[in-house]
């Protein structure tokens, strides 16, 4: 499984669609495509998404992944899916990765058990029950690579999944259109 190094971005907040707007029927952003390039164009002011690298999207997961608007729109993808949690674990597990001190990594790792591992945790990823059982173990004494096992199956799980959805969603294919249409956004 590849680890990168990814940060949660901010501006994914300007991706994902207003709930409470989209609860009323007041999202008046017009289509999807729509919405979506002028919420990415907002996020992406000071640099261009360029065909090139969008392109490049579609080779593998990790290559998403590794770009940083690649990430927002796969998981604006997933929330519009309601499968975001796994994304979101993803994410969390990068960061957790870069913890130094034992204080702060036995305390996160107890937040990051009790909201994805634990049966019925509010963001409860999709594991064995053997795995959940190691990692219940491991943050006794946490390290490093204490969920990397759950890690390794959430990408699997995304990679099998949500990956090949995402190429063929009309999200992708929107911008993709859009982009090369235009040269950029």
């Amino acid at each position: 499984m590849p680890s990168l190094a990814t940060s949660r971005p901010r501006e994914l907040q300007h991706l994902n669609m207003d709930a409470d707007k989209k609860k009323r029927g007041k999202d008046r952003g017009g289509n999807l495509k729509s919405r979506l390039q002028c919420r990415l164009s907002q996020a992406t002011n000071t640099e261009e998404l360029c065909f090139e690298e969008m392109s490049q999207w579609s080779q593998s997961l990790e290559r998403l992944l590794s770009s940083k608007y690649g990430m927002k729109i796969f998981q604006a993808f997933l929330k519009s899916e309601f499968s975001d949690e796994n994304i979101e674990f993803w994410m969390v597990c990068e960061d957790y990765k870069k913890i130094k001190t034992s204080f702060r990594m036995t305390a996160r790792a107890k937040k990051i058990f009790k909201l994805y591992i634990q049966a019925e945790a509010p963001r409860e990823i999709n594991i064995d029950h053997k795995t959940r059982d190691v990692i219940r173990r491991n943050i006794k004494e946490p390290s490093t690579v204490c969920f990397d096992d759950a890690q390794g199956i959430v990408y699997g799980l995304m990679e099998r999944d949500s990956y090949p959805r995402f190429l063929r969603s009309d999200i992708y294919r929107a911008l993709l259109d859009s982009i090369s249409e235009s040269g950029k956004i």
